[in-house]
């Protein structure tokens, strides 16, 4: 499948993009960002994923090419080209390292319960000379001190302190709540590897990856409710399983030049009333 060789686009393919752009128009309109902005955002992309991905045969790419591919005007074009398109993942410090840590006790056996749990710790060395929170911070990190990670931890919620004074887990992943920069971090990398991959699977250019869902109409709220509970439990059991493995595989492959893939792995569950024609509320 190679859009480029279509003169017009599929009328099917233009409903699922339709489909697919009303959630985050929504988020949009909510905060603010009007037709303007996002159509200034879009030129930028389209010519930056065209002289990306487009090449002839790795030959230069022209203003001509990029405007024959993608619609854009050639003297935006210029513009744009003459600007800095790209745009990194930004990966919040609180992301990048808690991530690794909170991993680091969930897998490393010295943080854990006999369950094969985070155990809670205690906030420093107990008498008894078992771990501590202290030690978890150590085991990643010298350059900061355990009660600068304890107290943001605590107010992003991803821990608690137990009535022994002990440090608690709180998620099975590391989801911070209430920080806006960690929020809009995981929506961009969870919705844009979510879409990569469907999209890999509709051109064909790779080998077919995991992208599958259920579907399922004519349930309770009752029901809704109780499957989304389970999809929690199932969901969060394979999420810890693959953390275990993946760090195991980082750790062994440690220095290994030909280690230098990554993958993301993710699972949602969205549930909507349904309208009598069968299709979801304007809300959902």
């Amino acid at each position: 499948m190679n859009p480029s060789h279509s003169a017009t686009p599929s009328p099917t393919l233009v409903r699922a993009l339709r489909h697919i752009l009303r959630p985050l128009v929504r988020l949009m309109l909510a905060s603010g960002v009007t037709f303007p902005i996002v159509s200034e955002l879009l030129k930028g992309v389209f010519v930056e994923v065209a002289e990306r991905d487009f090449r002839l045969h790795g030959r230069a790419m022209t203003d001509s090419r990029i405007n024959l591919i993608s619609g854009v005007h050639r003297k935006d074009i210029r513009r744009l080209r003459e600007s800095d398109l790209s745009v990194a993942e930004v990966v919040p410090e609180t992301v990048s390292f808690g991530g690794r840590l909170v991993a680091t006790w969930l897998t490393d056996g010295r943080f854990l319960d006999e369950t094969g749990s985070a155990r809670p710790l205690p906030k420093i060395r107990a008498a008894d000379g078992g771990v501590c929170f202290a030690d978890l911070v150590a085991s990643r990190t010298t350059d900061i001190r355990q009660r600068v990670v304890l107290d943001e931890w605590l107010r992003l919620g991803i821990v608690s302190i137990d009535d022994q004074d002990r440090v608690v887990l709180n998620t099975a992943a590391f989801v911070p709540q209430p920080g806006l920069d960690e929020k809009f971090f995981f929506f961009a990398h969870n919705l844009h590897e979510h879409a990569a991959a469907a999209t890999n699977n509709l051109l064909g250019a790779r080998a077919p990856q995991l992208e599958r869902s259920l579907i399922y109409e004519g349930l309770t709220p009752a029901s809704v409710e109780h499957l989304d509970k389970r999809a929690r439990q199932l969901g969060t059991r394979m999420l810890k399983e693959l953390n275990r493995l993946a760090s195991e595989r980082e750790a062994s492959e440690a220095g290994n030049p030909e280690a230098r893939g990554r993958f993301t792995c993710g699972v949602y569950f969205h549930s909507a009333p349904v309208d009598i024609a069968g299709g979801e509320k304007a809300e959902s």
